[in-house]
């Protein structure tokens, strides 16, 4: 666990926020104008569907053929870890601007607001909404360090350990899973 959680995800938070908020501001008024409004009323194509969801599946494949690590003796938490404990909440706010560049999924929400075509105040609100409930992972332990901070630093560390002991059954099942749907969609949108 960070030694001073609360202003670092703070720093990060903040970072995140001021990144995502504007480009999910500028990306939603500068598409007035542009074609990838005309162009989203179309999905991918039956070949990209399968092509992705071939990508998903050979991922399950790789993450699920990879070798569990052998037992280590405690080295502590990792580098990035250590980094970041050491820094200040001026680092974490640099790195959350950093690591808070748009998805896929936070695109398809802002051409789904420019859709809207609501007015500019509505507009910015909605990108703001996006934006938090997209970083509830930051916020709700964030909000739980600032009224709970003992009982959220075990929830945090429980959930830590769980994620280490069955993330990788997660991330196969899921990338199985999608990218099964996602040839299905592809070999249904060919066939029809």
């Amino acid at each position: 666990m960070l030694d001073r959680p609360k202003s670092l995800m703070l720093g990060y938070l903040l970072g995140a926020y001021i990144t995502s908020i504007t480009l999910g501001c500028i990306i939603v008024f500068s598409l007035s104008d542009s074609s990838a409004v005309s162009s989203t009323k179309n999905t991918l194509s039956p070949a990209a569907d399968i092509g992705l969801g071939m990508l998903a599946l050979i991922a399950a494949f790789v993450i699920g053929r990879e070798r569990a690590p052998r037992e280590k003796k405690e080295k502590g938490p990792p580098r990035w870890q250590r980094e970041l404990s050491k820094g200040s909440p001026r680092v974490a706010f640099l790195i959350g601007m950093a690591l808070t560049l748009p998805g896929a999924s936070y695109l398809a929400a802002l051409i789904s607001i420019h859709k809207l075509d609501y007015a500019t105040t509505p507009t910015v609100l909605l990108v703001i909404g996006v934006n938090i409930v997209m970083l509830w992972i930051i916020e709700v332990p964030l909000i739980g360090f600032y009224l709970a901070p003992d009982a959220t630093r075990v929830r945090v560390d429980r959930a830590r350990a769980w994620v280490f002991s069955h993330g990788r059954t997660v991330a196969v099942r899921g990338f199985a899973a999608i990218g099964a749907l996602l040839v299905l969609k592809g070999v249904i949108g060919l066939l029809s």
